[in-house]
């Protein structure tokens, strides 16, 4: 049924486009009848929308993975700095938030675990909306800051690291099937805030799968039984997500192709200091309003690397 009605969602956004291009050609026999030029604004505006929503169909070639069309898990982990990264991965966390926002998808902060300090240690955000997973794909890697340090008393120059994963959304028992065998499951007293009740009660929840020795953790919630339920849907995400990369070394090394391990090097960087600038590496776009990238302005570089992508597979 979910492949039904993405489907179907295709098939109506071209049937649609035909109707207005049909509509448009109407109104210009009309114009060329009459000689009226009235209505020349109208086919301008219309014509301008056509271009724009072709323009979103053509960015779709680069969703070619049967899972870009789901609903993404955005992690966002902090690197090594401390306080210096932690406040790095808070910073990002909150631009795909306000990323989401402005795209009209619903986000939601699954897990969170808070800095000693301050920012977090690590976060994941559930994304739903029209192929979020393909559009998040672009943001998956390793993202560095340079900026004057906010927690330095001498305001000294810092880099900072943080790494993002995006992966998409498992569909329990079809993607990924766990045995209660592989599972372990541990429960203890949330840390960090949360209130009185999480601190004194074993809320919180750790999955370990013993196959492929993945651990999650949860323990945003009140409830024993919600966290183990969102641990469980991180875990089966984490083990659909293993499975593609183990697919994706495999093709990679029936061509001959590299592919690196670990973090590697950085994808995109923002500099705040000293000039202004955000810059991907793979793609070369760049922009100098840190300020609305920062605030989730992220199109023209998701745009730029989906093209990225159809360029490379042309």
């Amino acid at each position: 049924m979910r492949r039904l009605a993405a489907e179907k969602r295709v098939v109506d956004q071209w049937r649609g486009l035909e109707k207005e291009l049909s509509d448009i050609g109407e109104l210009i026999t009309l114009i060329e009848e009459e000689a009226d030029t009235s209505l020349n604004a109208e086919i301008q505006s219309r014509l301008d929308k056509i271009t724009t929503h072709l323009d979103e169909l053509e960015l779709e070639m680069a969703f070619t993975s049967e899972y870009d069309s789901r609903n993404a898990l955005l992690a966002v982990h902090a690197g090594a700095g401390g306080t210096e990264s932690q406040d790095w991965a808070q910073m990002l966390l909150r631009m795909y938030l306000r990323w989401a926002e402005r795209r009209g998808y619903q986000a939601e902060v699954l897990d969170v675990s808070p800095g000693e300090e301050a920012g977090i240690k690590s976060a994941i955000i559930e994304v739903k909306g029209d192929y979020a997973c393909g559009y998040l794909k672009s943001e998956h890697g390793v993202h560095r800051l340079v900026r004057l340090s906010p927690f330095d008393a001498d305001h000294g120059r810092h880099t900072s690291f943080a790494l993002v994963e995006v992966m998409p959304e498992a569909e329990a028992d079809v993607d990924v099937k766990i045995e209660a065998e592989d599972l372990k499951v541990d429960t203890f007293r949330s840390s960090g805030p949360g209130g009185q009740h999480m601190q004194k009660t074993s809320s919180a929840v750790r999955l370990t799968h013993l196959p492929s020795g993945l651990v999650v953790t949860c323990q945003s919630e009140r409830s024993q039984y919600l966290n183990k339920e969102i641990a469980m849907r991180i875990l089966q995400s984490r083990l659909l997500e293993l499975e593609l990369a183990k697919q994706a070394e495999e093709r990679a090394r029936l061509k001959g192709e590299h592919v690196a391990a670990g973090w590697g090097n950085q994808i995109r960087s923002y500099v705040l200091h000293p000039y202004r600038m955000v810059k991907d590496h793979r793609t070369a776009h760049q922009t100098g309003d840190t300020d609305a990238v920062l605030d989730g302005e992220l199109d023209g570089f998701i745009t730029a690397y989906l093209r990225f992508i159809v360029g490379k597979e042309i």
